[in-house]
């Protein structure tokens, strides 16, 4: 199978209508809440995407089809005083799950962090996907903590 990878162009009309279709995938999956994503928000969300500074998004196409996506997002580690990648979204689907396509996608998060000097990755990942828990360890993610004595960080939200 051929595998491209590519750092998304959110103008092009159609890297942005697959962007939408993966973020419903992903969406409508268990681990992403188990409902689709609205046509609005399908339509909209590569526009809104390039409205936010340094954010990007990785396609993944196997033999022209759209595979996999990341949606990232810039932050700063104020202990480095280096910005970080936040990766917010990470979404293979269904039919190409089990062929290595996160971490194709991964890598090429990862070669974009270093082209802007980044100090880390950051991710969350639900405690029950153990799927995706096992891809994170092998690309050398781990959980995240300050001092071992005061635990393990958590991931928390307040609805707005």
């Amino acid at each position: 199978m051929e595998n491209e990878v590519i750092e998304a162009d959110f103008r092009d009309p159609e890297q942005a209508k697959h962007i939408g279709e993966l973020m419903d995938c992903y969406s409508s999956d268990p681990s992403g809440g188990g409902s689709p994503i609205s046509e609005d928000i399908k339509s909209r969300l590569a526009t809104e995407l390039s409205k936010v500074p340094g954010a990007f998004s990785i396609l993944c196409y196997v033999e022209g089809l759209p595979a996999g996506l990341v949606n990232c997002l810039p932050g700063f580690s104020t202990f480095k005083c280096k910005p970080l990648i936040n990766i917010h979204d990470v979404v293979v689907a269904p039919e190409y799950r089990g062929l290595g396509i996160s971490q194709l996608l991964l890598a090429k998060v990862e070669e974009v962090a270093r082209e802007r000097g980044c100090c880390k990755l950051t991710l969350e990942v639900l405690e029950g996907n153990k799927v995706a828990q096992n891809s994170y360890l092998k690309f050398g993610f781990a959980g995240y903590e300050l001092n071992p004595a005061m635990g393990m960080a958590f991931f928390w939200e307040k609805s707005l």
